[in-house]
């Protein structure tokens, strides 16, 4: 009899009467609006700095641009992609300490995050300061490759501030506290311009450069500053329980356990499209093909300022909720998060779809591209219906603090099936660049479903005890201790 009602307990747990349904949903909704909107501002203006950056480099001339351009790709492959990948494990932990009301453990996450990435700069900026060997070994020019190095020797200090930047934002972020990092980032968009016109006047190519870091700088800043006003008038004392000092080995283990299949998966992902770019290169139409795919790639970048968002918002709630120990909450934020995915989705392509009739006259005139670009539009509509719930899906299983679930669908997807796909309907079935996009969507079905029967098959309720155990851990212990040391005074 008790196995009985246990069950039917739990049965109404995870799934809620009909009635109350829609109302749960509803105030779902509400929390996440107020995470992924500033999220969705904070994005944009990251990707509004590179298409500033890249206009000022073609005020510059064709080499300066073609040079910077490729210094930046190289940058966003062996850098920015590493730094943000090792910086999203915080996202699980932050997320469930978080919920657990852990904040020892929050704060020392962050000061491990920043120690890791700085670490990690040093094999990047040797990678950097000999860009040029690498790319003239791979059949680049040799003047672009040297304006590409130029480039990216003054671009070294951004490293820095992308390790303290990156973990700044995910610390305020799992704590649902996004506005501060999107009005910062607003801030530092507006002075972007003023400084680029300044320094590209006096410096050129190397102010330009600088312009980015500085403006990266502002945003640490602006963050560091709000940091200690929290720490400082924080009424609950939040801030001043300590711990930032307390890094153990379990503790530095347990990061880099999650570090590394995360920054997998977000450079897997990050070197897939960059693949697709340099296999474009090779089409019989090449100069054609690549501007196509230019062109279609820049609304696709617009759009996924709204799937990063909806990724990091789902990640946050899933483990807020693991963390407060509300495997029901955990479950229903993490399937409310995938339908307003495929709903997004959905309106991202139809606003492709409707924009494709003059988004490529914006960036030329040549009627052949604007022709692909028209045809393409439509087929990339297609693949944003499947990578927003794609995107979602890897955010909620990074949020039960399962990033390798996520990095084994993306291999599966991408490297065994979209890539060789992509290869064999672009050159063998001369499909072209429509032959690659199309191997590209067979292989993001493949780890939608994947990923999908991963999410289908969590068991909420160990999820939520297993969050307690390394959320709550480390508090636990201090508690105990403390109670010892009451005990034994008092008998004393």
């Amino acid at each position: 009899m008790s196995s009985i009602s246990t069950s039917t307990f739990q049965d109404e747990t995870i799934h809620p009467p009909s009635s109350s349904l829609m109302k749960i949903i509803l105030l779902e909704l509400k929390t996440q609006k107020a995470i992924a909107l500033p999220l969705v501002g904070m994005n944009l203006t990251w990707f509004a700095k590179i298409a500033i950056t890249t206009a000022f480099l073609g005020r510059l001339g064709e080499l300066q641009l073609a040079g910077g351009t490729l210094g930046f790709t190289f940058a966003n492959v062996t850098g920015f992609s590493v730094l943000n990948g090792l910086c999203s494990a915080m996202e699980p932990i932050c997320g469930q300490a978080f919920g657990a009301k852990n904040f020892r453990l929050l704060h020392k996450t962050l000061l491990m995050a920043i120690f890791l990435l700085l670490t990690a700069t040093l094999p990047i900026s040797f990678l950097w300061l000999n860009v040029d060997k690498i790319l003239i070994h791979f059949g680049q020019q040799k003047d672009i490759s040297f304006v590409a190095k130029h480039y990216l020797f003054y671009l070294l200090p951004d490293l820095v501030f992308t390790s303290l930047l990156c973990p700044l934002k995910a610390y305020f972020s799992s704590q649902n506290i996004t506005i501060p990092i999107m009005l910062s980032s607003a801030l530092a968009l507006a002075f972007h311009i003023p400084v680029n016109i300044l320094l590209a006047k006096t410096k050129g190519l190397e102010g330009v450069s600088m312009a980015i870091w500085i403006s990266d700088a502002l945003v640490v800043i602006l963050l560091v500053i709000y940091l200690l006003m929290m720490e400082r008038y924080n009424k609950e004392g939040k801030w001043k329980e300590g711990g930032w000092w307390e890094q153990g080995v379990c503790d530095w283990l347990r990061f880099l356990k999650l570090s590394g299949p995360c920054c997998l998966t977000t450079c897997l992902e990050w070197w897939c499209y960059e693949i697709l770019v340099l296999l474009t290169g090779h089409l019989s139409n090449a100069k054609q093909a690549v501007g196509v795919l230019a062109i279609v790639l820049n609304f696709d970048y617009l759009l996924y300022s709204v799937m990063l968002s909806l990724v990091t918002c789902a990640s946050i709630r899933v483990s807020n909720e693991l963390g407060a120990n509300q495997s029901r909450v955990a479950y229903q934020s993490a399937y409310v998060s995938l339908g307003v995915s495929i709903i997004s989705g959905s309106i991202g392509a139809l606003v492709m779809i409707g924009a494709r009739g003059f988004w490529g006259f914006l960036f030329t005139h040549d009627k052949g591209i604007i022709k692909g670009v028209k045809k393409m539009m439509l087929l990339m509509a297609i693949v944003e219906v499947v990578n927003f719930p794609l995107a979602v899906c890897g955010g909620i299983v990074r949020g039960t603090a399962r990033p390798w679930l996520a990095m084994y669908a993306n291999i599966g997807g991408f490297y065994l099936i979209a890539l060789p796909l992509g290869v064999v309907f672009a050159f063998k079935a001369a499909l072209g660049l429509g032959g690659l996009l199309i191997g590209f969507l067979i292989g993001m079905v493949a780890c939608l479903t994947l990923l999908l029967m991963f999410v289908a098959r969590i068991k909420w309720d160990e999820e939520a005890c297993k969050a307690q155990f390394l959320a709550c851990r480390l508090q636990q212990v201090i508690n105990e201790d403390e109670n010892n040391k009451s005990a034994v005074n008092n008998s004393a």
